[in-house]
Order: structure tokens, then sequence, then C-alpha cells
């Protein structure tokens, strides 16, 4: 009996390892029949990634993420990260030098300074007069010509007023010459130092070319001031369509100058997601520049026939929305660049345009995550639009007072860098 319970209880610790040793086994097959059934989810998801056409949008994110996506500069390549710098000062200070030339060449126009000198002569007509003798003969040149005999009709002009006004126009000049050295000779110094890239050779080229032919254009206009008028009672002054040109080609110098200066100045900005129709907002920035600069044309037309001074209300002119005079001339295009009357009503209309245009651009982008340049300059260009428009009021309320015309004058190109500003940051984003 005892033999018998010793050898049922050998079998039951036998079955009882035996059972622990099959548990043990259970386990461990559970163990990598889990990790089996991972590794084919893992696997089978894979094949699933693989499937997916995907690789635009990895590419994609690469282009949001990397701070050099989209952002190849063609007019910096191969040129050192200091020579940038260097050609990129050197371009905004010209563009500095060419905004100063226009602030200058509007006051000289609302001093009626500019048809003083009566002869232009590159070289010999940088020396002033220095002695009494040639202040006499110069203001006896000055006496032959029809603004002299106008002015003369009104009241007497001694050799001191012709001296004031003889200054401001010499110094116009001066400040031309002045522009054009400082941009020949360093860009002489650049290009041989290597500095200025393949892409941006022709463009030096160009800008040369414009400041040559804008000088020439001045006398060019300064001209058609010089010669008699068929009406004794006509005021004497230069052509509003020369005028015209002269600035645009001014605003054209300018902002190509300063938009060189801004891609080798600033250096793009990286942003974390992709810009809802960024397209659709850089062909407003265009727009707007277009705008800002044809708004700022048709000022010169008014300025070129003294329309400031014909209505001085606003918003109506002589209490009527639409004077009955703006189409007086025939045949009725003339009216547009000749009719005092409608070059002030089209100015009024294209400045409410540009203020609506920039307004609706601003509050576009409010909803649009910008980086922060971006934004920066959408807002200066709001508030500048907004602060144009209150000068523009002013100087119309006011009868055209010289040091608020030239701020108003000034101001137009002020937005014009703004409106430039804005589009050159939308253009270096990522699409």
């Amino acid at each position: 009996m005892f033999k018998a319970s010793h050898l049922s209880l050998n079998n039951l610790f036998r079955n009882q390892n035996k059972c622990l040793q099959c548990l043990k086994i259970t386990q461990v097959y559970q163990s990598h029949n889990a990790r089996f059934s991972v590794c084919t989810k893992i696997r089978n998801g894979y094949q699933q990634f693989k499937s997916l056409k995907i690789s635009p949008v990895l590419h994609t994110f690469r282009q949001l993420t990397s701070s050099t996506a989209n952002t190849v500069n063609k007019l910096t390549v191969g040129v050192p990260q200091r020579a940038q710098k260097i050609v990129g000062g050197w371009l905004l200070g010209c563009a500095g030098m060419a905004f100063g030339a226009v602030v200058l060449g509007g006051v000289t126009r609302l001093t009626e300074s500019g048809l003083s000198m009566v002869d232009w002569h590159l070289i010999k007509g940088m020396k002033p007069p220095r002695t009494q003798e040639e202040w006499e003969m110069e203001f006896q040149k000055y006496q032959q010509f029809p603004e002299y005999k106008f002015v003369t009709g009104q009241h007497e002009m001694t050799l001191s007023d012709f001296k004031r006004i003889w200054y401001m126009e010499y110094s116009h000049r001066m400040w031309g010459r002045a522009i054009g050295l400082v941009f020949a000779l360093p860009a002489a110094y650049f290009w041989r130092k290597g500095w200025i890239s393949k892409a941006m050779k022709p463009r030096i080229l160009l800008y040369g070319g414009l400041l040559l032919f804008q000088g020439l254009f001045g006398w060019y206009m300064v001209k058609s001031g010089l010669t008699d008028t068929s009406d004794p009672i006509d005021v004497p002054r230069v052509s509003q369509y020369r005028l015209a040109t002269h600035l645009g080609l001014a605003f054209a110098f300018y902002s190509l100058l300063f938009w060189a200066s801004l891609s080798h100045l600033l250096k793009p900005q990286s942003v974390v997601k992709m810009i809802p129709k960024l397209g659709q907002l850089q062909k407003l920035s265009h727009g707007l520049m277009t705008v800002v600069f044809v708004t700022a044309l048709s000022g010169a037309f008014v300025a070129g026939l003294d329309a400031g001074l014909v209505y001085n209300s606003w918003p109506k002119m002589a209490d009527r929305w639409i004077p009955q005079d703006l189409l007086a001339f025939s045949p009725k295009w003339k009216n547009f660049f000749e009719n005092p009357t409608a070059v002030q009503f089209d100015h009024r209309r294209m400045g409410e345009l540009t203020v609506i245009y920039i307004a609706a651009t601003w509050l576009l982008c409010r909803k649009i995550a910008l980086p922060s340049r971006a934004r920066l300059a959408v807002n200066c260009l709001f508030g500048m639009a907004l602060l144009q428009a209150t000068l523009g009021i002013s100087t119309l309320l006011t009868y055209v007072p010289t040091h608020l015309a030239a701020t108003h004058q000034s101001g137009s190109l002020v937005l014009l860098s703004f409106a430039l500003w804005f589009a050159h940051e939308l253009k270096r984003l990522p699409k």
C-alpha cells in the first residue's frame, strides 16, 4: 500500500512537470506567434504605404521645411556671401540717391525753378557762376526766355531771386551726376572683382543705360518749357507728357535698384506649412505694384498742368461728383492728358482705387499665415496707403503748398517701395 502511494505520488509530480513544460512551450509559442503577427501587420502596412504615390508629398514637405527651398537666387549665384552684402548695400545706396533725386526734382518743379538753367553741358555745366559778371551773364540768358517774361509781368525778379531758383535746378542736375559716379565707379570695380553674377551683368548694363537716358531726357523735358507759347497769358511750363515720362523713368530706375538690393541683402524665410493660394497672392502683389506706379504717373500730369489748383474740395468737385467741364476738350481722349479738370478727376479715382486694392489685399492676408517679413511688408503697405491718401487730400484742400505737395510725391515712392518689398517676399516663398 505504501508502495502504491509512492508510485502515484511520483506520477503526480511527473505529470505536473510535464504540464509545466507544456505551459512554457505554449507561452513561448504564443509569444512567437504574436511577434510573427505583429511583423506580418508591419510588413503588410509597409506594402500598403509603398503602394501610395507619396513622393510628391515628401517633395513638398522637404520644400516647406527647408530654408533654401525654392530660393535659389540667380542674381547672386557664385558670389561670396560677404560680396553679396557689399553689392547689395551699394545697390540700396544708389536706390536711395534715386529717391533723393525724385524728391529734389519735385521741389524744383513746385518752386518753378526747372527753367532757370537754359542750356545743358555735361562737364562745363558742373561749374557754377562765381563772379558778379558771370551771374549777370547767366541772368541775361534767362531773360531771353518766356518764363522770365511771364514772371516779370506779375512782379519784378531780382538777381537774388534768380540765384535762388538757379541753385535749385543746379542742385538737381548735380545730384543726377553724382548718382552716375556712385553707380558707375563701384560697378566697374565689382565687375572686375567677380562680384557681379552672370545673371546680374546684363541688369547692371540696363541700369547704367537707363540712368544715362534719364539724364538726357531730363534736358529734353526742360527744352519743352523754353519755347514761346502761342498764347501770351499761358504759363510757361514743361510738357506734361515729358514730365510724366521723366518721372516714370526715375521710378523705374529706383524700382529696379531697390528690387536687386533686396535680392542681395535679404535671405529667404522658411515656412512650416503650405501657404494657400500663394500664386493668386503673388499675382495680387504684381497688380499692386502696377496700380501704385500708374497712380504716381497720373500725379505727374496733375503737377505738369497745375491741376491741383482747379478744384480744391473733397470728396466732391465744386459740389458735384462729376464736374461739368470734365470732357470739355475735343477730341475726347485729350481730356485725360491735357484738361486739368479731367486729369485731377482721374488722379482722385486712381488714388481711391489704390487704397481699396491695398486694403482688400491686407484683409486677405490677415487670414493667411504669412512669414513675419511678408506680414510686416503688407502691414506697412496698408498703413502707408492711408497716410498717402491723407497727404493727397490735405495737399488739395490747402491749395498745394510746397512742403505738403513734395511730401505727397515722396510718399508715392515710399508706397511703391512697400509694394515692391511685399512682392519680393512673396516671390521667394515655396509654392
